[in-house]
């Protein structure tokens, strides 16, 4: 692929690809931009090379959950305690549901899967392709987090009553 194509096609998805980046990094949009940064630059540099197996997105999708997990790791490492120990809570209405605190509560492979799908509207081959796991075990993970967050907001909305 020419590069002039290369980044059209990135500027088509830097949307996509910063929300995916802050979703990966646990909404820390300063630490997503960071971890765009090095995207682009593998991609640049053909530290991760496009083979046209799967569409542009899905591809783009997976190096970007590749590069927040090496990101977070090597963070990680130095990070001080102080920090870890802020906590930021959000201010949410009485009447309203706040989806990103309830994702939060389910194990990590389903809220990756309910936000490619949802939020990305990726359809289950290309979140399988993106997390490196078998469709089926894909569709599990997609069905139990729907259960599981179908759960969780009944239980919210009736604590509100």
């Amino acid at each position: 692929m020419n590069k002039s194509r290369l980044e059209h096609l990135l500027k088509e998805h830097h949307r996509d690809a910063f929300i995916w980046a802050g979703q990966c990094c646990n909404y820390d949009y300063e630490e997503a931009k960071e971890v765009l940064q090095q995207t682009y630059l593998k991609i640049f540099e053909k530290k991760a090379v496009y083979k046209e197996r799967a569409a542009f997105k899905t591809w783009l999708f997976s190096v970007i959950r590749f590069t927040a997990i090496d990101h977070i790791k090597k963070k990680s490492t130095f990070e001080s305690l102080d920090r870890l120990n802020i906590v930021v809570e959000e201010q949410i209405e009485a009447d309203q549901v706040n989806y990103r605190k309830l994702l939060s509560h389910l194990p990590e492979r389903q809220q990756q899967v309910l936000l490619l799908s949802f939020y990305h509207g990726m359809t289950l081959a290309e979140i399988a392709e993106i997390t490196k796991l078998h469709i089926g075990t894909v569709r599990t993970h997609y069905e139990r987090g729907k259960d599981s967050l179908r759960t969780l907001i009944l239980k919210k909305r009736n604590e509100q009553i």
